[in-house]
């Protein structure tokens, strides 16, 4: 996030934003800064902490491979999934996906989804673009950058089949929850660009951050919860649902399981 895990989790846990006060604290000296070709890394205060790190030489080696056919920045021209994935096939967006544990093998379990990335983390992002060249993982696509903007500049309105959104930092601190990813904003967002039936899974180990959620999810109006959030799906459910709901058990996944952290999932429908 290969592991899915605290890359996307407690250090850019998400690679997304939401609308927060004015600050600077976690964003980059750069940010909103636009590239000469109008794309951007950080367009806003985001709710992941900015992260550096160096490529090794075999990971900038595959990058430069491979990163030009499957991977792109955040920027303002609507994408056309369709033309970058070669074919048509129902689209599924995982933000956060870090180094790619889950990404990858969540692909290789549902070949006829086309599935994107989304991370702000390169050295993450190189794992997963490795693992895609060595294993010939051909439906994944990989967007660099803050998936809110994504999500508000490059998603059509009802064009996605599936949302997954793992282990998004917690932001502990009370004067910290304000810059959470699950905000009712955010949850209107991502509700306006799923099709009717489509699906949003969420997973967190945090219990505070679990207990917001189920409030953001049960109020916002497009949603209806499909789980308890002890995360048993029924079987009609699961045997309907569009995308798989069974993910792999990451280092940090199970990590946390060792800590005796209960990990809580909620799947969400849209209304049709």
């Amino acid at each position: 996030m290969l592991d899915n895990g605290r890359v996307n989790d407690a250090v850019n846990h998400t690679d997304e934003s939401v609308p927060v006060p004015p600050s600077t604290a976690s964003a980059p000296a750069d940010a909103g800064r636009r590239s000469k070709t109008g794309s951007r890394l950080y367009p806003r205060v985001t709710s992941f902490r900015s992260r550096r790190g160096a490529l090794t030489p075999n990971q900038q080696k595959s990058w430069d491979r491979t990163w030009p056919v499957i991977g792109r920045e955040v920027a303002d021209e609507p994408l056309d999934a369709d033309a970058w994935f070669g074919r048509s096939a129902p689209v599924v967006i995982e933000i956060g996906c870090g180094t790619g544990t889950a990404t990858a093998a969540m692909a290789q379990a549902e070949p006829h989804l086309n599935l994107i990335g989304i991370e702000v983390y390169q050295p993450g992002l190189a794992q997963l673009v490795q693992a895609v060249e060595r294993e010939q993982i051909s439906n994944i696509r990989l967007l660099r950058g803050d998936a809110v903007d994504v999500l508000e500049n490059m998603i059509a309105e009802q064009s996605l089949t599936g949302v997954r959104v793992f282990f998004p930092d917690p932001w502990p601190k009370a004067r910290h929850h304000k810059r959470r990813l699950l905000q009712p904003a955010t949850l209107a967002l991502i509700a306006s660009r799923l099709k009717p039936g489509g699906v949003l899974h969420v997973a967190t180990d945090h219990a505070d951050y679990a207990e917001h959620i189920a409030e953001v999810g049960a109020a916002e109006p497009l949603l209806t919860g499909l789980n308890e959030t002890t995360g048993g799906v029924s079987a009609d459910h699961r045997d309907s649902a569009p995308i798989g709901f069974e993910r792999p058990v990451t280092k940090f996944e199970g990590k946390a399981h060792r800590a005796g952290s209960a990990i809580t999932e909620f799947i969400w429908g849209k209304i049709e």
